[in-house]
């Protein structure tokens, strides 16, 4: 591994844990708000508060201990982006991080959360819950697919109720994965107050709203080698001609001080690199990975003081500073020598209005090594190959002619994991059976 800035974190480890921790690390059993009164104690006192796991959608999951301190300063975070203190809805999984922050920020805003009560999302179970609501100031988060059963739902036209239910909330927090323009044009016009989310359970969830970082938080872009030579092209151009990494460090010089972030947002240094790998750094950051040294240090650094996440994303930043996601490291199809990022490939498709949803994953060939193989829900009446053909040729004028997909499968609905994140594995599934003759979209 390159040689990383900073010095790495000590992981934590189970024997150091408070007895009243929280663990997560399966589905809740029985109602969600039982968790309030243990996560009430644990987050009156500093240190470990609760553990949880990561989706575990590129890898295996990893257990990741989240002290009050990060807790406390991601909510407060959040109330200062959005309208202050307020209620929330819960309709995401309580044992992963976007489910385990409704009930956190309701605890340190003195509120009490409304549950959806069917464990399936349903546009009129979401609109019977958020009719319990009594709060003049509202939160949800959701992910892409749920907003878009509300919005537009593949079998039918939207529920008048529940469109009405979602423009209610101050704030219809999004995260999980991307938000495709045609849906976040549909949210617009329906008046819903969409704010994009970015981030992980390594920092207690999204922590970068719209592209802008919470105000006790620090993005800074690291040039790795691990970005495909594609989306390296594609952060040049977004960014400009980016500053010689060997003569300009995106973190400020190692000082001498104590190792913990307080809330305000660290320090920005004089100049940042415009490309390359995502780092998070402030007081949201985690403490760690449970029992894992070699993960902790490999992605939790301390630079100057400031505990920082190096992510497996790529990103860029706009001459305003506005951070894009390109895609992850490790989300790349090696073909014919050439590395594709999927994300970016994903990205162009989702950008005609003919698609709902798509997903680009590798897929194995015996000449090539991996093919760049799509998987589309596009909407009803849709021409699959005059699509597929103009689809190819958009990717060709964005990210070059080896970027195009070279395997295609339509499907009524893309395969998800229960985080409500695209199942890569499941997808490339799709493509060790015979394409149909017929795309399949009912």
């Amino acid at each position: 591994m390159t040689q990383l800035p900073g010095t790495p974190l000590t992981a934590p480890t189970r024997e150091s844990l408070p007895g009243d921790v929280v663990l997560l690390d399966g589905p809740v059993a029985g109602d969600p708000l039982d968790l309030l009164p243990r996560l009430e104690t644990v987050l009156s006192r500093p240190g470990p508060a609760v553990v949880v796991a990561t989706s575990g959608s590129t890898g295996r999951p990893k257990k990741t201990v989240l002290t009050t301190e990060a807790l406390a300063a991601s909510g407060r975070a959040t109330e200062r982006a959005t309208s202050g203190p307020g209620q929330w809805l819960l309709c995401l999984p309580a044992h992963y991080v976007a489910g385990l922050q409704v009930l956190a920020r309701s605890v340190l805003a003195g509120t009490r959360p409304v549950v959806m009560a069917t464990e399936h999302f349903t546009p009129e179970a979401f609109a019977d819950a958020a009719e319990g609501m009594d709060h003049p100031v509202r939160y949800v988060s959701v992910v892409p697919t749920q907003l878009q059963r509300i919005l537009d739902p593949a079998d039918g036209s939207p529920d008048p109720r529940a469109v009405a239910a979602l423009a209610r909330f101050d704030a219809v927090l999004v995260g999980g994965s991307a938000l495709s323009p045609d849906l976040a044009a549909r949210a617009a016009a329906a008046g819903v107050r969409v704010v994009r989310t970015y981030g992980m359970s390594e920092t207690c969830g999204g922590c970068v709203y719209d592209g802008t970082p919470l105000d006790a938080v620090a993005v800074r872009l690291v040039s790795d080698d691990a970005a495909p030579a594609a989306s390296r092209a594609q952060l040049t151009t977004a960014a400009g001609s980016p500053p010689d990494a060997a003569e300009q460090s995106p973190f400020p010089a190692a000082s001498s001080g104590g190792c913990t972030p307080t809330s305000a947002a660290p320090t920005a240094p004089a100049a940042t690199s415009r490309e390359g790998r995502i780092w998070l750094g402030g007081a949201v950051v985690a403490a760690g990975y449970l029992d894992d040294p070699g993960q902790t240090g490999a992605h939790f650094r301390v630079v100057d003081g400031i505990r920082w996440y190096r992510t497996d994303d790529l990103g860029a930043l706009d001459e305003r500073g506005t951070l894009s996601v390109l895609g992850r490291t490790d989300d790349v199809v090696n073909t014919g020598g050439v590395k594709v990022s999927a994300g970016m490939v994903s990205g162009v498709l989702q950008a005609d209005e003919r698609v709902r949803q798509a997903l680009v994953v590798p897929v194995p060939h015996p000449e090539w090594g991996q093919s760049v193989a799509a998987v589309l829900a596009s909407r009803p009446g849709t021409d699959a190959a005059v699509l597929e053909r103009e689809l190819s040729e958009a990717v060709r004028k964005s990210l070059g002619a080896p970027a195009v997909p070279k395997l295609w499968r339509h499907v009524a609905q893309l395969p998800m994991l229960p985080t409500g994140k695209p199942d890569r594995s499941a997808a490339a599934a799709l493509f060790q059976e015979p394409a149909p003759s017929t795309p399949d979209r009912t």
